[in-house]
């Protein structure tokens, strides 16, 4: 029995949340109107996007430069912050208060924040392209979404 790789264990898991998405997903009601681009669809996409990178991940071979080695002492001297296990535990409370401020504050503040603020905290010091970028890509999204796609996206305190 061949012992599976980290890759092949975290394509499982997300294969698995993506399956679960999916069921939600075909569950969502359609409207009774015809259009083009019904509630469903964007979820549903986004499900089989989300299984089929999973796959991709599963079958993808592990190279040797994949293989994390031991921390080298000046990753152990780092600060705490910075630290990988650091970082990630950082991104999970950056997009917990993501989801939590997204209403009061609004999409596109929330993820301009976002995005400015976990660029900035993993070292891009271009801090006017940084934010020209995020606001861009934020604008973007919001103007497809509620324009194009008439999705209600939470306006917060900003009177767009």
């Amino acid at each position: 029995m061949t012992r599976l790789n980290p890759n092949q264990i975290i394509a499982l898991i997300v294969a698995l949340f993506s399956v679960g998405y999916l069921v939600m997903a075909f569950q969502i009601p359609t409207f009774p109107l015809p259009r083009p681009i019904d509630s469903d669809l964007f979820p549903k996409v986004l499900g089989f996007v989300l299984l089929g990178l999973a796959v991709c991940l599963f079958l993808e071979k592990p190279k040797a430069q994949d293989i994390p080695e031991e921390p080298s002492p000046e990753a152990l001297n780092q600060p705490l912050l910075l630290r990988p296990w650091s970082r990630v535990v950082i991104t999970s409370l950056a997009i917990t208060a993501y989801a939590l401020l997204l209403v009061p504050i609004g999409f596109v503040l929330a993820s301009t924040a976002l995005g400015f603020g976990l660029g900035w905290y993993y070292g891009y010091r271009r801090h006017g392209v940084n934010l020209a970028t995020s606001l861009g890509v934020v604008l973007a999204l919001y103007l497809t979404m509620t324009r194009i796609m008439e999705v209600y996206l939470p306006t917060g305190i900003l009177p767009i």
